[in-house]
């Protein structure tokens, strides 16, 4: 199973102009550092899945992050849940051992990619672990329900911080991205079926 090979593996020109933007204000160095935590945070989930035997069928990147795309028939939630978690536990393993030989800024970029995935808004990773979570529990409806108004819920009140946030820095626009985003996912969660 390769990602490269067999699989697609999409790129948009969004997120090239988005990656370039953000090297032209802060360097090639923390754009490297950056990009190097979105990896980590995708090799573990793909870890995981080679792992449970579940194939790849390609990896999307996007302005609003990656995609991994799974055939997850054949695994269980508990599977897929571990699958899911393994992008941010990747990241904040990473984190720990970044911090103690001394990089906190590669550690820092770890933290706060492994954190938000956690947000319990889909498509992050927080969202799809809510939703599997609850229904291995409670049945798929509840799961459905729950990671619906959860993420809804979630997703307006981070929008809501991030519009704050970016007035009172002075129209920090790295963070307009974010709360598009979330918007989008509050939309997805509320309007559609």
């Amino acid at each position: 199973m390769s990602l490269c090979c067999e699989e697609t593996f999409r790129i948009s020109p969004g997120f090239c102009l988005l990656t370039a933007w953000f090297a032209a204000v802060n360097g090639w160095c923390l754009t490297v550092v950056v990009l190097g935590a979105a990896a980590v945070h995708e090799l573990g989930h793909w870890a995981v899945l080679k792992a449970l035997g579940a194939r790849t069928l390609g990896l999307r990147i996007g302005v609003l992050g990656a995609v991994l795309a799974v055939d997850s028939r054949g695994l269980s939630y508990g599977q897929e849940l571990a699958a899911v978690l393994a992008g941010p536990a990747a990241n904040l393993l990473s984190a720990a051992v970044l911090a103690g030989v001394g990089m906190e800024t590669a550690a820092g970029a770890h933290i706060v990619l492994g954190i938000f995935n956690l947000l319990p808004i889909r498509p992050l990773d927080g969202g799809r672990a809510l939703y599997l979570g609850t229904s291995w529990l409670l049945g798929p409806a509840a799961g459905e329900a729950t990671a619906r108004w959860t993420g809804a819920v979630t997703a307006v009140v981070l929008a809501a911080g991030l519009g704050w946030l970016m007035i009172r820095s002075g129209g920090s626009l790295w963070l307009l991205p974010a709360a598009v985003g979330a918007l989008a996912a509050a939309g997805r969660e509320c309007f559609e079926k």
